[in-house]
Protein backbone atom coordinates (compact mmCIF):
# COMPACT_ATOMS: atom_id res chain seq x y z
CA UNK A 1 0.00 0.00 0.00
CA UNK A 2 1.25 3.55 -0.54
CA UNK A 3 2.45 5.14 2.67
CA UNK A 4 3.00 8.83 3.30
CA UNK A 5 5.75 9.21 5.89
CA UNK A 6 3.91 12.25 7.23
CA UNK A 7 0.72 10.27 7.80
CA UNK A 8 1.83 7.67 10.31
CA UNK A 9 -1.08 6.44 12.41
CA UNK A 10 -0.47 6.58 16.14
CA UNK A 11 -0.48 3.34 18.09
CA UNK A 12 -3.36 4.64 20.19
CA UNK A 13 -5.55 5.33 17.15
CA UNK A 14 -4.55 2.02 15.56
CA UNK A 15 -5.58 0.07 18.67
CA UNK A 16 -8.82 2.04 18.91
CA UNK A 17 -9.56 1.25 15.27
CA UNK A 18 -8.85 -2.48 15.71
CA UNK A 19 -10.96 -2.67 18.86
CA UNK A 20 -13.85 -0.95 17.11
CA UNK A 21 -13.62 -3.33 14.14
CA UNK A 22 -13.46 -6.29 16.53
CA UNK A 23 -16.86 -5.13 17.81
CA UNK A 24 -18.30 -4.95 14.30
CA UNK A 25 -18.08 -1.18 13.70
CA UNK A 26 -15.58 1.03 11.94
CA UNK A 27 -14.52 4.50 13.00
CA UNK A 28 -16.72 6.07 10.31
CA UNK A 29 -19.72 4.10 11.58
CA UNK A 30 -19.91 1.60 8.73
CA UNK A 31 -20.48 -2.13 9.28
CA UNK A 32 -17.54 -4.27 8.19
CA UNK A 33 -19.07 -5.17 4.80
CA UNK A 34 -20.48 -1.76 3.84
CA UNK A 35 -19.06 0.43 1.08
CA UNK A 36 -18.68 4.18 1.23
CA UNK A 37 -20.95 6.27 -0.97
CA UNK A 38 -20.46 5.46 -4.64
CA UNK A 39 -21.09 8.00 -7.38
CA UNK A 40 -20.74 6.97 -11.03
CA UNK A 41 -20.82 9.52 -13.85
CA UNK A 42 -21.17 7.96 -17.29
CA UNK A 43 -19.72 9.57 -20.43
CA UNK A 44 -17.58 11.84 -18.27
CA UNK A 45 -15.23 12.57 -21.20
CA UNK A 46 -17.52 13.67 -24.09
CA UNK A 47 -15.05 12.98 -26.91
CA UNK A 48 -13.98 9.57 -25.65
CA UNK A 49 -15.42 6.39 -27.21
CA UNK A 50 -16.63 5.51 -23.71
CA UNK A 51 -15.83 6.90 -20.29
CA UNK A 52 -16.81 7.10 -16.64
CA UNK A 53 -15.78 8.81 -13.43
CA UNK A 54 -16.18 6.88 -10.20
CA UNK A 55 -16.09 8.45 -6.76
CA UNK A 56 -15.79 5.87 -3.99
CA UNK A 57 -15.78 7.89 -0.83
CA UNK A 58 -12.93 10.32 -1.47
CA UNK A 59 -11.20 8.02 -3.93
CA UNK A 60 -11.73 9.32 -7.45
CA UNK A 61 -10.82 7.63 -10.75
CA UNK A 62 -11.60 8.32 -14.40
CA UNK A 63 -11.67 5.72 -17.20
CA UNK A 64 -11.53 6.66 -20.87
CA UNK A 65 -11.61 4.46 -23.96
CA UNK A 66 -9.89 4.82 -27.30
CA UNK A 67 -11.09 2.50 -30.07
CA UNK A 68 -9.17 2.10 -33.32
CA UNK A 69 -8.33 -0.48 -35.97
CA UNK A 70 -5.26 -2.68 -35.72
CA UNK A 71 -3.80 -6.14 -36.23
CA UNK A 72 -4.98 -8.96 -33.94
CA UNK A 73 -2.58 -10.93 -31.82
CA UNK A 74 -1.05 -13.85 -33.73
CA UNK A 75 -2.54 -16.46 -31.39
CA UNK A 76 -6.05 -14.94 -31.57
CA UNK A 77 -6.54 -13.93 -35.22
CA UNK A 78 -10.34 -14.00 -34.91
CA UNK A 79 -10.67 -11.79 -31.86
CA UNK A 80 -10.46 -8.09 -31.15
CA UNK A 81 -8.03 -6.66 -28.62
CA UNK A 82 -8.59 -5.08 -25.21
CA UNK A 83 -5.67 -3.43 -23.40
CA UNK A 84 -6.05 -1.85 -19.96
CA UNK A 85 -3.72 0.43 -18.06
CA UNK A 86 -3.97 2.21 -14.70
CA UNK A 87 -1.94 5.33 -13.98
CA UNK A 88 -1.38 6.55 -10.44
CA UNK A 89 -1.12 10.29 -11.00
CA UNK A 90 1.36 12.14 -8.75
CA UNK A 91 -1.35 14.59 -7.69
CA UNK A 92 -3.43 11.71 -6.28
CA UNK A 93 -1.09 10.81 -3.42
CA UNK A 94 2.29 12.02 -2.10
CA UNK A 95 4.18 8.80 -2.91
CA UNK A 96 2.87 8.41 -6.47
CA UNK A 97 5.50 9.46 -9.00
CA UNK A 98 5.55 10.28 -12.70
CA UNK A 99 7.47 8.05 -15.09
CA UNK A 100 7.24 4.33 -15.86
CA UNK A 101 4.41 2.40 -14.14
CA UNK A 102 5.22 1.33 -10.60
CA UNK A 103 4.88 -2.29 -9.46
CA UNK A 104 1.75 -1.22 -7.63
CA UNK A 105 0.18 0.27 -10.78
CA UNK A 106 1.08 -2.84 -12.77
CA UNK A 107 -0.51 -5.10 -10.15
CA UNK A 108 -3.71 -3.07 -10.07
CA UNK A 109 -3.89 -3.03 -13.87
CA UNK A 110 -3.48 -6.81 -14.08
CA UNK A 111 -6.17 -7.51 -11.48
CA UNK A 112 -8.72 -5.21 -13.12
CA UNK A 113 -7.83 -6.47 -16.61
CA UNK A 114 -8.05 -10.12 -15.55
CA UNK A 115 -11.52 -9.71 -14.08
CA UNK A 116 -12.82 -8.12 -17.28
CA UNK A 117 -11.01 -10.49 -19.62
CA UNK A 118 -11.74 -13.77 -17.82
CA UNK A 119 -15.42 -12.92 -17.30
CA UNK A 120 -15.71 -12.65 -21.11
CA UNK A 121 -17.38 -9.29 -20.52
CA UNK A 122 -16.78 -8.28 -24.14
CA UNK A 123 -17.38 -10.73 -26.99
CA UNK A 124 -14.15 -9.99 -28.81
CA UNK A 125 -15.09 -12.33 -31.67
CA UNK A 126 -17.55 -9.63 -32.78
CA UNK A 127 -14.76 -7.07 -33.06
CA UNK A 128 -13.18 -8.68 -36.12
CA UNK A 129 -13.15 -6.61 -39.32
CA UNK A 130 -11.02 -9.00 -41.41
CA UNK A 131 -9.87 -12.26 -39.88
CA UNK A 132 -6.17 -12.29 -39.10
CA UNK A 133 -5.63 -8.80 -40.49
CA UNK A 134 -7.85 -6.12 -39.04
CA UNK A 135 -9.79 -5.90 -35.77
CA UNK A 136 -11.11 -3.27 -33.40
CA UNK A 137 -8.66 -2.53 -30.60
CA UNK A 138 -9.98 -1.11 -27.32
CA UNK A 139 -7.59 0.82 -25.11
CA UNK A 140 -8.85 1.38 -21.56
CA UNK A 141 -6.89 4.07 -19.71
CA UNK A 142 -7.70 4.69 -16.05
CA UNK A 143 -6.31 7.65 -14.13
CA UNK A 144 -6.40 7.74 -10.34
CA UNK A 145 -7.13 11.38 -9.51
CA UNK A 146 -7.40 11.10 -5.73
CA UNK A 147 -6.42 8.16 -3.55
CA UNK A 148 -8.21 7.45 -0.30
CA UNK A 149 -8.29 3.66 -0.36
CA UNK A 150 -9.65 0.80 -2.48
CA UNK A 151 -8.27 1.61 -5.92
CA UNK A 152 -8.96 -1.81 -7.47
CA UNK A 153 -12.72 -1.75 -6.86
CA UNK A 154 -13.05 1.86 -8.00
CA UNK A 155 -11.05 1.21 -11.18
CA UNK A 156 -13.09 -1.90 -11.99
CA UNK A 157 -16.34 0.03 -11.62
CA UNK A 158 -14.99 2.78 -13.88
CA UNK A 159 -13.67 0.41 -16.55
CA UNK A 160 -16.87 -1.67 -16.63
CA UNK A 161 -19.07 1.45 -16.84
CA UNK A 162 -16.96 2.91 -19.66
CA UNK A 163 -17.07 -0.36 -21.61
CA UNK A 164 -20.82 -0.70 -21.18
CA UNK A 165 -21.48 2.75 -22.66
CA UNK A 166 -18.81 2.58 -25.37
CA UNK A 167 -19.58 2.87 -29.08
CA UNK A 168 -17.55 1.28 -31.89
CA UNK A 169 -17.04 3.81 -34.72
CA UNK A 170 -18.28 1.59 -37.52
CA UNK A 171 -18.96 4.72 -39.56
CA UNK A 172 -15.23 4.88 -40.26
CA UNK A 173 -15.77 1.78 -42.42
CA UNK A 174 -18.94 3.07 -44.03
CA UNK A 175 -21.10 1.08 -41.63
CA UNK A 176 -23.22 1.97 -38.60
CA UNK A 177 -21.69 2.72 -35.23
CA UNK A 178 -22.56 0.03 -32.71
CA UNK A 179 -22.36 -0.62 -28.98
CA UNK A 180 -19.72 -2.96 -27.65
CA UNK A 181 -21.04 -6.55 -27.40
CA UNK A 182 -21.30 -6.87 -23.60
CA UNK A 183 -21.98 -10.31 -22.13
CA UNK A 184 -21.24 -9.84 -18.42
CA UNK A 185 -20.76 -7.28 -15.67
CA UNK A 186 -17.75 -8.17 -13.51
CA UNK A 187 -17.46 -6.51 -10.11
CA UNK A 188 -14.32 -6.59 -7.96
CA UNK A 189 -14.73 -6.74 -4.19
CA UNK A 190 -11.56 -6.16 -2.18
CA UNK A 191 -11.29 -7.07 1.49
CA UNK A 192 -8.60 -6.12 3.98
CA UNK A 193 -7.58 -8.03 7.10
CA UNK A 194 -7.49 -5.98 10.29
CA UNK A 195 -6.83 -8.08 13.34
CA UNK A 196 -8.96 -11.19 12.88
CA UNK A 197 -11.64 -9.45 10.81
CA UNK A 198 -12.16 -8.83 7.10
CA UNK A 199 -13.53 -5.47 6.00
CA UNK A 200 -14.70 -4.25 2.60
CA UNK A 201 -13.86 -0.97 0.89
CA UNK A 202 -11.11 0.09 3.27
CA UNK A 203 -10.32 3.77 3.62
CA UNK A 204 -6.70 4.84 3.31
CA UNK A 205 -6.34 4.88 7.09
CA UNK A 206 -7.71 1.35 7.35
CA UNK A 207 -5.39 0.15 4.59
CA UNK A 208 -2.42 1.55 6.46
CA UNK A 209 -3.06 -0.66 9.50
CA UNK A 210 -4.15 -3.77 7.59
CA UNK A 211 -2.00 -6.88 7.30
CA UNK A 212 -3.40 -8.31 4.09
CA UNK A 213 -5.61 -7.70 1.07
CA UNK A 214 -7.61 -10.05 -1.09
CA UNK A 215 -9.64 -9.19 -4.20
CA UNK A 216 -12.28 -11.46 -5.69
CA UNK A 217 -13.92 -10.54 -9.01
CA UNK A 218 -17.16 -12.25 -10.01
CA UNK A 219 -19.95 -11.64 -12.52
CA UNK A 220 -23.59 -12.70 -12.87
CA UNK A 221 -22.60 -16.34 -13.39
CA UNK A 222 -21.23 -16.35 -9.81
CA UNK A 223 -17.91 -17.77 -10.99
CA UNK A 224 -14.57 -16.40 -9.81
CA UNK A 225 -12.87 -14.60 -12.69
CA UNK A 226 -9.99 -13.04 -10.78
CA UNK A 227 -8.50 -13.45 -7.33
CA UNK A 228 -5.48 -11.60 -6.02
CA UNK A 229 -3.81 -11.53 -2.63
CA UNK A 230 -1.81 -8.46 -1.69
CA UNK A 231 0.44 -7.36 1.19
CA UNK A 232 2.34 -9.73 3.50
CA UNK A 233 -0.44 -11.16 5.67
CA UNK A 234 -1.90 -14.64 5.44
CA UNK A 235 -5.47 -15.78 4.87
CA UNK A 236 -6.91 -19.03 6.20
CA UNK A 237 -9.12 -21.24 4.06
CA UNK A 238 -12.13 -20.05 6.05
CA UNK A 239 -11.22 -16.41 5.41
CA UNK A 240 -10.85 -17.05 1.69
CA UNK A 241 -14.22 -18.77 1.61
CA UNK A 242 -15.73 -15.82 3.46
CA UNK A 243 -14.14 -13.41 0.98
CA UNK A 244 -15.66 -15.33 -1.94
CA UNK A 245 -19.12 -15.34 -0.37
CA UNK A 246 -18.87 -11.63 0.45
CA UNK A 247 -17.77 -10.84 -3.10
CA UNK A 248 -20.76 -12.69 -4.48
CA UNK A 249 -23.23 -10.92 -2.19
CA UNK A 250 -21.83 -7.42 -2.64
CA UNK A 251 -21.23 -7.87 -6.35
CA UNK A 252 -24.89 -8.74 -6.87
CA UNK A 253 -25.97 -5.69 -4.87
CA UNK A 254 -23.71 -3.34 -6.82
CA UNK A 255 -24.84 -4.75 -10.16
CA UNK A 256 -28.47 -4.31 -9.17
CA UNK A 257 -27.92 -0.72 -8.07
CA UNK A 258 -25.53 0.60 -10.72
CA UNK A 259 -25.75 -1.66 -13.78
CA UNK A 260 -29.40 -2.42 -14.42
Amino acid sequence: MPMDSNAVISEIRKNFMLESIKNGKRLDGRPLDEYREIKITENFIPKSAGSAMVELGNTKVVAGLKIEQGEPFADTPDKGVILLNIELLPMAFPTFESGPPSEQAIEYSRVVDRGIRESKMIDTSKLVIESGKNVWMIFVDIDVLNYDGNIIDACTLAAVTALKNAVIPGSKLGEKDFKLPVNATPVAVTMWKLGDELICDASLEEEQVSTGRITVTMSEDNNIHAMQKGEIGEFSLEEIQKAIKTSSNIGNKLREKYFR
